[in-house]
């Protein structure tokens, strides 16, 4: 399993940007001294996002996602979303939601062999990664088949202390009536009648933004929309997001 760093300019960010990619090009037959994937493959692609405080190193250092991604012939793309919430912050140049939703996308199909089908393109991430990854899901649902958000920081425009505004908002109530908030994604994608994705949703049982996440399955749900529910006995850490992105990648159509 190939993993490679990249750094290129993007348009979106206005500055050169970091990203790992997973690759499963050089999956090996040792007894035939051969190599098993076939050239001119395209790989169904999994965008995966970090965490508050983290960067594009997080899944890879404190996950298995390299071994199971390998195990599924599964090609993941982790961008760094600095502590933006991924979506388009209120300064220049720091278009965030263009950067994962559709820059990322068209730069990393040119550079890999990625397919261009809806059906094999993937979002997922935890905490704030997987606010974005819902988040941009739906706003790019077109691009997305598949949504999976861990550990959701889905309250964000509830939270009124100061570490939550974080900057993120000249207005917060003005930004909540906007396709930054998922809520409001989900009804424009709904009236617009754009390709609904598939979600997937989980949170620890131990975890304060369980009743966040609660909230937004429900929601999903009650506008008929497809969502697979999981929780386990974790709080916000590691050893529960481990335990999630191979139970995601068992629920991707790989």
């Amino acid at each position: 399993m190939a993993l490679i760093q990249v750094n290129y300019l993007s348009k979106a960010l206005f500055r050169n940007v970091p990203v790992n990619v997973i690759l499963p090009v050089d999956q090996f037959d040792a007894g035939n001294n051969c190599y098993l994937n076939e050239n001119g493959k395209k790989y169904k692609t999994l965008y995966l996002l970090h965490g508050l405080l983290g960067n594009y190193t997080d899944w890879v250092s404190y996950t298995r996602i390299r071994k199971w991604a390998e195990e599924k012939n599964l090609a993941v793309v982790m961008p760094s979303g600095d502590n933006a919430f991924y979506f388009n912050f209120r300064t220049p140049w720091n278009d965030y939601g263009t950067y994962i939703g559709e820059e990322l996308v068209e730069v990393t199909r040119r550079m890999f062999p990625l397919s261009d089908k809806r059906e094999d393109t993937f979002i997922a991430g935890l905490s704030m990664g997987g606010f974005g990854a819902l988040r941009n899901g739906i706003v790019y649902s077109e691009t997305f088949s598949h949504v999976a958000g861990l550990s959701g920081a889905l309250h964000i425009f509830e939270d009124t202390s100061e570490e939550a505004n974080n900057g993120l908002f000249d207005n917060k109530e003005a930004a909540a009536k906007t396709d930054k908030n998922p809520w409001v994604a989900v009804e424009e994608m709904i009236s617009e009648k754009r390709s609904i994705p598939k979600f997937y949703m989980a949170c620890g049982t131990k975890d304060e933004l369980m009743p966040a996440s609660v909230a937004f399955r429900d929601f999903l749900k009650s506008k008929d929309i497809e969502v697979t529910w999981d929780e386990e006995e974790y709080g916000h850490e590691w050893d529960f997001w481990d335990s999630q992105i191979k139970k995601v990648l068992d629920w991707l159509p790989l």
